[in-house]
C-alpha cells in the first residue's frame, strides 16, 4: 500500500511539474519556433528602454554603494590609518572608482592571528621597510607612495609636506613636469618623435673635481687641497658595518617562527581574495577590455625586461647571419691569430685546430663544410635537457659551433674588427622590435673591470656604429668574476676590479669631455646588474671581519652580496654627482634569486630597486610578502628558468601575480630559449597556455614591465597614460593599456588594506 501510495504521489507531482513548466514556456516564450538566442522575444524598443533604465539606475546607485562598501570595510581601523586611507581615497569628479565586487572583511581584528603577534609582526615589518626606505632613498631610487605615506605617518610627518611625485621619480633621474591629473583629451595620443640623431647631447664643462676610490667608494673632493684634508663632498651612501647589521637584522627577520607564519596567512589570504576577485568580477573585466577600441593584447606596448644583448637573437637569425657573412665578406680579415690575419674562410679552418697553409680558398674547407652545410644543429646554442641545473653547460652554448672565437667574432663588442659583425646582427634585431612597434627591450652589454678603458671601447662600439633604437634602453652587466682575474693575474686585488668599473664614469661625469662617446652613450643605460652563477658554493654572509676590498687578495670569489653592496655604495655617490650635474641617474637590477642561498634575496631587498628571477621567494613568505608591500619589480624567465633550475608547472609566476607582487614577463636568452621570431610573445603565449591567463592578467603583466622598466618618463606617458604616476585608477588610462580599471582599483585597495592590517597597531613617533 506504501509502494502505491508512494507511485500516485509521484505521478501527481510529475503532472503539476509539466502544467507549470509548460505554462512558464507559453508566457516567456509564446508561439517561438527558433531558440530566443536566434531571433530576439522583445521588441526592440522594448529592450533599449530598459537597457537605458538599468543604466540610469546604476549610474545613480553605484557611487554610493561604492563609496559605502569601501566605508564597511575599513570601519575598524583606528584614527591614525583612517587618516591616511582618506587620503588615499579622496576622489574628486576626475578620480573615478569602478564599481565592481569587493570582498569585504567585517570585524574587529581581521588579521586571524592573535593580537600580541600581530603587533610583533607589525612592528618587525615596519622596520623591514623603514630600511628599505633608507636604501632607496640614499641611492635616489624608487619606492611606492601608498608605502611611504604610512611609513610617513608614524614617523609624524603631516600629509601635505611628503615628497612630491617628481621626486618619486628617480629611475630615469630626469626634472619632470608636475603630476597633476591630465585629462586624456589633453594628452593626445601623439607618437613619440623618433630620435634621428641619437648622440647629439649637451656637454657641461669641466667640474675639474678631484677623484679617489678610498675603502671601495669613489669619493668626489672638490680641491685639491680638500682631497688632502680627505674632506669629500657629502654625497651619502651607507658604510660597510651598517649594512652588515641591517643584512644581519633581515636574516635574522626571516627565521623569526611566528613572523613568518603570519606572512604565510596573509600571502594565502591574498590568493584566496583574487580567485574570490576573479570569480566576482572577471566578466567585468573582460566587458571593460571589450568596450575599448582598437586595443587589444597584440597592441599594447610591453618590455623585455630582462634579455641579454649576446643572445637577444633567435638561432635561426643567428644561423642567417652567418651564413650571410662568409658569403658577402668572406675576404673580411676577422682575426689575428700571432702575427697572422685572417679571413673569414680561413678561420673556419682554424677553428676547429687546423693550423696550416690555406690554398684552397673554401669555407670550412677542413671540415668539409659550405654556408649550405650550416644549420641549427650544427652551431649547437639551444639548451636542451643536459643543462638543468648544469650552468657550466648551459654559457658553453653561448659559443657557435662549441668555438669560443667565433663567438668572439660574432658577438662581442671588442675584438678585431671592432665589434661590427656583432652591431650588424643588433641593429637587425631592433629593427625587428621597431617592425613590431609595440615591443621593446632592455638589452644587457657586459663590463668586466679587467681594465680602466673597457667604458671607452664599449661606447665607442655603439656611437661609431650607431646602435640605436628607440624601442630599446641598456643596462651594464657585471659578471662576477674576480677569482678568474685574480688566478690569471690580471688584477692584485678586488678594489681594481671596482675602480676600472665606476672611475671611469666618475671622470665623464665630472669632464664630459674627457670621454665623449661615453658621455653620450650614458643617456640611454638606466641601470646596472650583477650576474654569474648563483648556484656556485659560497659562505653567504659577510660579517664585521670582511676585508675591504683593496686588501682583498684571496683567491676566492666574495660573497655575492659583497658584490652588490660596493656596487650600490659606487651607484650611490655616482648618483649624487650626476644629479648635482643635471644628468641621467641609474638604478641596480641584479640577477637575484634564481639559485643560491636566499640571502641573495635579502641583499636585493635592500639595496635593487627591482630584481631579476626571484625564483627563491617562493621558499620565503617574509621576503615574499616584503617584496609585494614594496612592490618591488620582479623580471621573471619561466623558459629560462625550466631549461636550468625549476621544472616550468613550477614556476612561481601565476601564484606571484595573484597576490600582487610587480611581476613582468622576460625572455632572458632567447638564443638559447626561444624558436621564433618575436621571442617575448613566445614568452606570454607559452605562459597563457600552460596557466590558463586571461587577457586581463597578459596586459597586467606588459603593464607592470613598462612601469618597472628605465624608459623616460615621456615615453611611459605615452604608453600608460598622462596619470601613470598616479595611484590605483586615477593612473590607468585603459584605452592605452587595456588593463580595466576594475583590476587596478583592486591591486590598490588591496595592497593599502594589507598596509592599513599593519600600521593599525602601531603608534606614530611623537
Amino acid at each position: 500500500m506504501l509502494e502505491g501510495a508512494g507511485g500516485a504521489g509521484d505521478e501527481c507531482y510529475q503532472a503539476a511539474a509539466e502544467t507549470i513548466i509548460s505554462h512558464c514556456r507559453e508566457k516567456v516564450m509564446g508561439n517561438e519556433i527558433s531558440a530566443p538566442y536566434e531571433v530576439p522575444h522583445f521588441p526592440i524598443e522594448l529592450h533599449e528602454s530598459r537597457k537605458a533604465m538599468q543604466q540610469q539606475l546604476s549610474t545613480r546607485e553605484k557611487g554610493i554603494k561604492a563609496q559605502k562598501e569601501l566605508e564597511e570595510r575599513k570601519s575598524y581601523f583606528d584614527g591614525d590609518v583612517k587618516e591616511i586611507e582618506d587620503n588615499l581615497a579622496q576622489l574628486n569628479d576626475l578620480d573615478f572608482v569602478p564599481h565592481f565586487q569587493r570582498v569585504a572583511i567585517s570585524g574587529e581584528d581581521t588579521s586571524g592571528v592573535p593580537l600580541e603577534d600581530l603587533h610583533q609582526a607589525s612592528k618587525l615589518l615596519v622596520s623591514a621597510l623603514r630600511l628599505r626606505e633608507k636604501y632607496m632613498e640614499i641611492s635616489q631610487q624608487s619606492f611606492p607612495k601608498a608605502t611611504k605615506r604610512f611609513l610617513n605617518q608614524l614617523k609624524g610627518k603631516p600629509i601635505e609636506e611628503l615628497d612630491s611625485p617628481e621626486e618619486m621619480l628617480s629611475s630615469a633621474g630626469l626634472k619632470v613636469p608636475s603630476t597633476k591629473r591630465v585629462k586624456t583629451k589633453d594628452h593626445p595620443f601623439y607618437c613619440v618623435p623618433t630620435v634621428t640623431e641619437p648622440w647629439n647631447c649637451e656637454v657641461p664643462p669641466d667640474l675639474n673635481y678631484q677623484l679617489r676610490m678610498h675603502n671601495g667608494v669613489v669619493h668626489v673632493y672638490k680641491t685639491p687641497e680638500d682631497l688632502e684634508a680627505e674632506r669629500p663632498l657629502d654625497f651619502p651612501y651607507v658604510n660597510l658595518p651598517q649594512f652588515i647589521n641591517d643584512l644581519n637584522l633581515m636574516c635574522a627577520m626571516i627565521a623569526d617562527g611566528p613572523l613568518k607564519s603570519f606572512c604565510y596567512r596573509r600571502l594565502s589570504y591574498l590568493s584566496s581574495k583574487y580567485q574570490l576577485h576573479v570569480l566576482l568580477n572577471e566578466l567585468r573585466e573582460l566587458a571593460a577590455q571589450k568596450a575599448v577600441p582598437h586595443r587589444d593584447f597584440y597592441n599594447i606596448r610591453k618590455v623585455d625586461t630582462h634579455v641579454h644583448a649576446a643572445s637577444c637573437m633567435n638561432q635561426k637569425h643567428l644561423l642567417r647571419f652567418i651564413k650571410k657573412m662568409m658569403k658577402m665578406h668572406s675576404e673580411d680579415h676577422v682575426f689575428k691569430h700571432g702575427d697572422k690575419l685572417m679571413t673569414l674562410e680561413e678561420y673556419g679552418c682554424f677553428s676547429r685546430g687546423f693550423d696550416q697553409e690555406f690554398d684552397d680558398g673554401k669555407v670550412f674547407s677542413a671540415m668539409n663544410v659550405t654556408a649550405y652545410d650550416l644549420s641549427v644543429d650544427m652551431l649547437d646554442v639551444h639548451a636542451d635537457r643536459n643543462t638543468f641545473h648544469r650552468f657550466d653547460k648551459f654559457n658553453t652554448k653561448y659559443n657557435p659551433v662549441g668555438e669560443s672565437r667565433l663567438r668572439e667574432i660574432f658577438l662581442k663588442t671588442d675584438n678585431y674588427i671592432g665589434g661590427q659583425y656583432f652591431a650588424e646582427i643588433l641593429k637587425e634585431v631592433m629593427s625587428d622590435l621597431e617592425e613590431s612597434k609595440y615591443q621593446n627591450a632592455e638589452l644587457r652589454l657586459s663590463i668586466y673591470g679587467r681594465s680602466r678603458n673597457e667604458w671607452d671601447r664599449l661606447a665607442k662600439w655603439a656611437v661609431r656604429n650607431t646602435v640605436y633604437s628607440d624601442n630599446v634602453r641598456w643596462l651594464v652587466q657585471v659578471p662576477r668574476l674576480y677569482d678568474v682575474f685574480k688566478s690569471n693575474n690580471i688584477v692584485n686585488n678586488f678594489e681594481e676590479i671596482l675602480e676600472n668599473i665606476f672611475l671611469p664614469l666618475f671622470e665623464v661625469t665630472n669632464n664630459p669631455s674627457s670621454h665623449p662617446e661615453l658621455h653620450q652613450f650614458l643617456q640611454y643605460i638606466v641601470g646596472f646588474d650583477s650576474v654569474d652563477d648563483e648556484s656556485k658554493p659560497e659562505y653567504p654572509m659577510i660579517d664585521k671581519d670582511v676585508p675591504l676590498p683593496r686588501k682583498y687578495t684571496d683567491t676566492e670569489n666574495p660573497a655575492y652580496n659583497y658584490y652588490l653592496y660596493y656596487m650600490y655604495a659606487n651607484m650611490c655617490v655616482l648618483n649624487h654627482f650626476r644629479k648635482k650635474r643635471g644628468l641621467n641617474m641609474f638604478v641596480l637590477r641584479p640577477h637575484c634569486g634564481e639559485a643560491g642561498p636566499v640571502q641573495h634575496l635579502v641583499g636585493g631587498y635592500l639595496l635593487s630597486e627591482n630584481i631579476n628571477h626571484g625564483l627563491l621567494l617562493r621558499k620565503v613568505p617574509v621576503l615574499q610578502y616584503l617584496y609585494y608591500l614594496a612592490q618591488i619589480g620582479i623580471a621573471m624567465s619561466p623558459l629560462s628558468n625550466n631549461s636550468l633550475f625549476l621544472n616550468y608547472h613550477r614556476n612561481p609566476l601565476p601564484e606571484y601575480l595573484s597576490r600582487g607582487l610587480c611581476v613582468s614577463l622576460s625572455t632572458d636568452d632567447p638564443l638559447q630559449f626561444h624558436f621564433t621570431k618575436e621571442p617575448l610573445m613566445e614568452e606570454y603565449s607559452i605562459a597563457a597556455q600552460v596557466w590558463k591567463l586571461s587577457s586581463c592578467d597578459m596586459c597586467e603583466l606588459a603593464r607592470n614591465s613598462i612601469v618597472m622598466s628605465g624608459f623616460p618618463h615621456k615615453v611611459k606617458q605615452y604608453w600608460l597614460g598622462p596619470n601613470y604616476q598616479r595611484e590605483g585608477p586615477a593612473g590607468n588610462d585603459i584605452t592605452r593599456t587595456n588593463v580595466p580599471d576594475i583590476r587596478v582599483a583592486y591591486r590598490y585597495e588591496t595592497l593599502v588594506d594589507e598596509l592599513s592590517t599593519i600600521f593599525r597597531t602601531m603608534q606614530p613617533s611623537p
